[in-house]
Parts: C-alpha cells; structure tokens; sequence
C-alpha cells in the first residue's frame, strides 16, 4: 500500500494523492514483456539519408527528457501530454559521434502556443542536421555487384507540428503533422580503380502520428503513441534514377508509475515496420524501453536511466524557473534499427534549453515549478 504523497501540479501547486494499491503481478508483467523483447530481431536501414534521421527528427520528437530514462514516447514523450508545456519555447541541439569518426549534428527551435480552446495547445519546431565525410559502405546498381567503399555527406530539414488538449478522465489525445527532406551523397574513396558516385534524396509524402494517455491517479499513467511516415525515395547513380516509396511506421505503448515520491519507473515496449521500395524488403522487430527517474531537491533536479531498444542511456534536468535545461546521453544510438551502417559504436548527446514564457506574467518566480512532459 503505498500512503499520501504531494506532487506537483501543471501550474507549480501542490495537492495530496490518495492511497493507491499497485499489485506486484504489475511489474513482473512489465518485466516479462521488456525481456522478451530483448530478443526480437532488429529491423535495420540501409538507406542512409532516412538512416541519419535516428540522430535527430526521430529523438526530438519524444523529448530529450524521454531519451534520457528509455524513450518511451508512448508515457511522457507523448503527443497527447504537448499542452502541458504550453507557453514555452526551447532550443534543442545533438552530436552523434562514431569511434571511426562518423559525426552527425543537429540543431532545432521551437515553442507552444498559450493553451486555447479548452485546453488545446500547438506545437511547432523546426529542426536542421549535417553530416560531412561519413565513411560507410553501400550498394546500388550503379556502384556494382557488391557494396562498395564510400565517403559522403548527408542533410535532413524538417517541421513538425504536434496539437494537443485534455479530453477530460484522465484522458489527454495529440496527433503529429510532419514535413521532412533529406539528402545524402556518397562517392568512391579517393584512389579507387573504379571511381562511382550515388545520391539518395527524399521528396515529401504525408507523414504524421497520433497519440493517447490516460492518467487515472497522479502516479499513473499509460499510453500509446504512433508514427507514420512516408516518403518518396529517389536514388541516382550511374545506372540510372529510380523512385519508389518507402514506408516507416512505429507503435508504442507503455505505462510509468510513481512508486514514492519524486519516483518514477517507466515500462514499455516498440514495435517497428518498414518497406522500402528501391530495395524491395520489409522488415519489423519488436524492442523494449525501461527507465527510471527520481526528482530530488523539491524537483529543482532530476536524474534518470533507461534502455531504449537496445542502446543504454541516462540523462539529468535542471530547473530554476523559468528555465529548464535537460541532458541526455545514449550509447550506440538507434543500433537497433541501423546496425553498423555508420559504425559499430557511437556516442550521443542531446540537449534542450526551455524557456517558460508564462513566467512573465507570473508575480513570484518558483524555482522548480515545471510541468511533467519535459
């Protein structure tokens, strides 16, 4: 049985939680689903130029503070929990460095809107990522019979628009609108007997994902969350030019319990789909997120660790209103879904400063006082 505690609320408050008894068969049901899917076959990309993405557009949109305890877009990271953070605005930026050299970088910018009608808020980040002399191997009709020995460099400009609002029970609900490009070119090494070039790029296809929670006590909350995306992906090499589409989709669901206070354990699990038409494969996996986060010093700090898929991580937050800054740190990044495309080991660091706009109109600043989705 676990007695009264005190949380925070949206606005910085502070209100008593009833008791709430949580069955032990809760968590060795959670435990047993994350140790079998620790041993789902991975669904990995070839494609560079969508591959790069794994770095960026597809950590940004759960939340660095979501990365750092397992990334689990499906509880906190989630679409549905965007008013929370309404009249905010942030800066995000991420290194993903390879031990072969391999770097990629990202930068974005974005903010919420004040909340609307009945609680609805909008949310709109634009985001920018480079790659130059990335050294990997790949291969196309234009390179060869087999996969060749390239250096190359790569882009990825994206906009994603997620809304949310409170649907009352508990209940939050937000979908994602998504536009993106990307780009990647690669030639032969210098020297190479057989000089070749290839160009991957994408062109837009409607993208978007939708997500639901539902919080029935203040120590509990589940979802779910998904991401689809399309695009069409043109390839050019020396045997010609070819299109076609290629699909990406994601399904997550997990749930996070506050067992005392300041706690929180966070279990769930992804499942991932891909068909890609210029290489003609589909391939699917399933992966677990585990992660655990603990407020200390009246929430003005909060440290955390997870594992998302297969790769560990840990990050931490400090907050003095009415800023946030959260850090994360992942190990061999999206090695489930890239494998060693870009290299057998990397290291990654995302960050996101938030600036709380609504702490202008407020009469007395409160150290700590944020919201629960960051």
């Amino acid at each position: 049985m676990l007695g009264p505690m005190t949380v925070s609320t949206d606005s910085g408050g502070k209100r008593p939680v009833t008791s709430l008894t949580i069955a032990p068969f809760t968590f060795v049901a959670f435990l047993v689903v994350a140790c079998l899917l620790l041993f789902a076959p991975s669904a990995l990309a070839q494609s560079p130029e969508l591959s790069m993405r794994e770095f960026a557009s597809g950590q940004i949109k759960k939340g660095v503070r979501s990365i750092g305890f397992g990334g689990d877009g499906a509880s906190w990271g989630n679409y549905a929990l965007v008013y929370r953070d309404a009249g905010g605005a942030l800066v995000d930026g991420g290194l993903t460095a390879y031990t072969n050299g391999n770097t990629f970088t990202f930068t974005a910018v974005g903010a919420t809107t004040p909340e609307l009608w009945h609680g609805l808020a909008v949310y709109v980040i634009a985001l920018s990522q480079h790659a130059d002399d990335i050294h990997l191997s790949l291969a196309s009709p234009g390179l060869g019979p087999q996969a060749r020995a390239l250096v190359g460099g790569g882009a990825n400009q994206a906009l994603f628009f997620k809304i949310a609002m409170p649907l009352g029970h508990g209940v939050s609900a937000g979908v994602l609108a998504s536009y993106e490009l990307s780009q990647f070119d690669a030639r032969t090494e210098a020297g190479d007997p057989a000089p070749a070039a290839v160009r991957y790029q994408t062109r837009w296809r409607p993208s978007g994902g939708f997500g639901v929670t539902w919080q029935p006590q203040p120590r509990l909350l589940f979802g779910t969350r998904a991401i689809l995306n399309h695009d069409q992906e043109v390839r050019t090499d020396d045997d010609g030019t070819r299109a076609a589409l290629a699909r990406s989709y994601e399904f997550r669901l997990g749930g996070s319990v506050s067992p005392w206070t300041g706690g929180l354990v966070d279990v769930g699990g992804t499942w991932l789909y891909r068909r890609n038409g210029l290489a003609g494969t589909t391939k699917s996996a399933l992966h677990p997120n585990v992660g655990f986060e603990q407020t200390l010093l009246g929430r003005a700090l909060a440290v955390r660790a997870g594992l998302d898929e297969t790769s560990f991580g840990g990050g931490v937050t400090v907050r003095r209103r009415p800023l946030q800054l959260d850090v994360a740190y992942v190990r061999d990044l999206g090695k489930a879904r890239l494998g060693d495309l870009f290299g057998e080991t990397s290291n990654s660091i995302l960050a996101t400063l938030t600036f709380d706009m609504t702490w202008l109109a407020a009469p007395h600043p409160i150290a700590g006082a944020e919201t629960e989705h960051r």
